[in-house]
């Protein structure tokens, strides 16, 4: 089984390891990984509403296991004023076809809405039960700031950023900032790419590679062990194909 950790302040055990579900080029394929991502115990599946066809193809996968699942999306900057957060957050609870989202994410901050804003849509969605908390993705310390103070009552589930081998600034300020206020840090494309990180043939690769081999591991299992090595860390690689999923 794949280990768990409680995930911020929700309290809730989620497994470190989930599936993220980016550019689903072949729906199929995302169907089937995704159910077998589940039977395998990465429960933790995120989602947005940018990921065009993805949150109807996870609906699918998690019909009659929801209760079994920790569910995320996000919502689009550009549609995260006040209403335009509660809009998406139905439009994504429609395609998902379930009630709520375990946790809802502003999925970048590109100052088309007062973060503030976004925060006190987040925290009547939370009132009226159709998310059980709040998160932020792509945020650095000042936003997270920010988006904290406007959660007020209701404190700040995680922040998903980019976080893999060759990109590790995140541990500098930003993974030390959410340990600090016991918020989720989700590092997404754990790989560096669809195709992995790091090339077998590049200096990094070939260490990687030798590791793996000691360890009797892939490449991609000793990669996420160390990702997730920090107590408030959880990755969530793409899950396109039942190999990747199985590995």
């Amino acid at each position: 089984m794949i280990p768990a950790r409680k995930f911020g302040p929700t309290g809730r055990e989620v497994p470190i390891v989930g599936q993220g579900t980016w550019q689903l080029r072949d729906k199929a394929s995302a169907l089937a990984s995704l159910q077998v991502g589940l039977e395998l115990g990465l429960k933790h599946v995120d989602t947005a509403e940018l990921y065009t066809g993805s949150e109807v193809v996870v609906g699918e996968a998690i019909r009659g296991k929801r209760d079994q699942v920790f569910l995320v999306s996000k919502v689009l900057p550009s549609h995260a004023s006040y209403e335009g957060t509660l809009k998406a957050c139905e439009a994504s609870l429609k395609r998902l076809g379930t009630d709520h989202l375990d946790v809802y994410l502003l999925h970048w901050n590109d100052e088309s809405h007062p973060v503030s804003e976004t925060m006190r849509a987040m925290g009547e969605l939370i009132d009226q039960g159709k998310i059980k908390a709040a998160g932020v993705s792509n945020f650095d310390v000042d936003e997270l700031e920010e988006a904290k103070g406007a959660l007020g009552a209701h404190r700040l589930a995680c922040n998903q950023v980019l976080y893999h081998l060759e990109r590790r600034g995140i541990e500098s300020d930003i993974l030390p900032w959410c340990k600090k206020n016991n918020v989720a840090l989700v590092g997404y494309s754990p790989f560096g790419s669809t195709n992995g990180f790091p090339a077998p043939t590049s200096k990094g690769g070939k260490v990687l590679g030798d590791i793996a081999k000691r360890l009797g591991k892939t490449p991609r299992q000793v990669a996420l062990a160390f990702l997730t090595r920090d107590s408030h860390v959880f990755a969530i690689p793409k899950a396109e194909h039942i190999d990747h999923v199985r590995d």
